[in-house]
């Protein structure tokens, strides 16, 4: 399967919350992950990010594929 998004995590399913409408699937992180970002160039000026920083990434999505492997 073929798709655009670019941060893929390997997880396992921890916990399966179903509801009648929406279920709740919770994950845990299997390994090493990594993930990309694109901000303006005066964001990366004021943060003054550099190779080598320690930084939180804070994920704001709506939307998380889970796709079975």
């Amino acid at each position: 399967m073929k798709y655009g998004a670019r941060n893929r995590i390997q997880a396992k399913v921890t916990k399966v919350k179903r509801g009648d409408i929406m279920s709740q699937v919770e994950f845990d992180v299997i390994g090493k992950a990594a993930m990309a970002s694109v901000l303006t160039t005066d964001s990366l000026k004021d943060l003054r990010l550099k190779k080598g920083d320690k930084v939180q990434l804070v994920v704001k999505a709506i939307h998380v594929l889970v796709v079975k492997a």
